[in-house]
């Protein structure tokens, strides 16, 4: 049976992690504040596509209780500088166990891939709409697709399996063998709305859109975003901002992950989503007004 730790049990770590236990995948969640909950209750994933129920195999709140070889550690945390991955993974990855690092943000995979350079690491995008609604309760409100490559240039034939293992479950995978391209393309939607949202006084992606000053900001970051790719050798489709732009107007309005972090107090994902993207144009001497500017408003919230 295939074993799989997560590291991460929030909305988006908890929905692809139910997927995967419905179809037989033995899981174990690391679980800190809601740990009580969740290991007497599970946890309710509320789909619009139908509800339904995740029970982990088994529930741990310290990862020091791990003393079992894992198949795969799935990280889905928020990309944080308070939360040390290569740390939490020291004591508790084997050789043959592959990293899967669910999470948002470009140029995120370099520490780790470093640090345990003999570990295959998956690099995982997620095109979902969801939230933690409350303790124990995921609200999945649209999408569900994953993009997933190897990162670190290994081939086996760990990611074929694990991408069986989502679409038996009913989720749409697409395998990239330029899964650093498929990240930029994700940073086009996340490095416009998300700090938007929050910089615009709580705007969901609606209000945005709505409005033609607000519009306009939108394409100005995304286009930034463009050109920090193709120096990154990673050009993108040139109707890639209207696609993102219509594929948003579609959506139900929506509050972006970093406004709901902001709304609750959290720390947000600043660094991993407007810091790298604004070093990375800095070590090319290339301007980013629209982006630099976001990233100092934001940098002091």
């Amino acid at each position: 049976m295939t074993k799989i730790l997560i590291i991460g049990a929030g909305a988006v770590g908890s929905f692809y992690g139910a997927k995967l236990a419905s179809v037989g995948v033995e899981m174990t969640i690391w679980c800190r504040s809601d740990y009580d909950f969740v290991k007497k209750n599970g946890i309710k994933i509320e789909s619009y596509l139908g509800d339904f129920h995740f029970s982990p195999h088994k529930v741990v709140k310290n990862l020091d209780e791990i003393d079992e070889e894992f198949d795969y550690i799935l990280i889905a945390t928020k990309v944080l500088p308070s939360i040390d991955i290569c740390g939490l993974l020291t004591n508790i990855l084997q050789p043959k166990t592959k990293i899967i690092l669910i999470q948002n943000g470009i140029h995120i995979e370099n520490k780790i891939a470093q640090t345990f350079p003999k570990n295959e690491l998956i690099s995982a995008i997620a095109f979902i709409a969801s939230s933690r609604k409350s303790v124990g309760v995921v609200n999945h409100q649209a999408y569900g697709k994953i993009t997933i490559g190897t990162y670190n240039g290994r081939d086996s034939n760990a990611l074929e399996f694990l991408a069986n293992l989502w679409k038996k479950s009913g989720i749409e995978v697409e395998i990239s063998d330029k899964i650093l391209v498929e990240r930029w393309k994700k940073l086009i939607w996340n490095g416009a709305f998300n700090p938007l949202s929050v910089i615009l006084r709580g705007k969901n992606t609606k209000e945005i859109l709505d409005n033609d000053l607000a519009m306009n900001l939108v394409k100005n970051i995304m286009k930034e975003i463009c050109e920090l790719a193709k120096a990154d050798n990673c050009e993108l489709p040139a109707d890639v901002i209207e696609k993102n732009i219509i594929a948003t107007q579609k959506m139900n309005p929506y509050k972006t992950s970093m406004l709901l972090d902001f709304e609750a107090g959290r720390q947000m994902e600043v660094e991993a989503i407007l810091g790298n993207a604004v070093k990375f144009a800095q070590t090319k001497s290339i301007s980013t007004p629209y982006l630099s500017t976001i990233y100092a408003i934001l940098s002091n919230y």
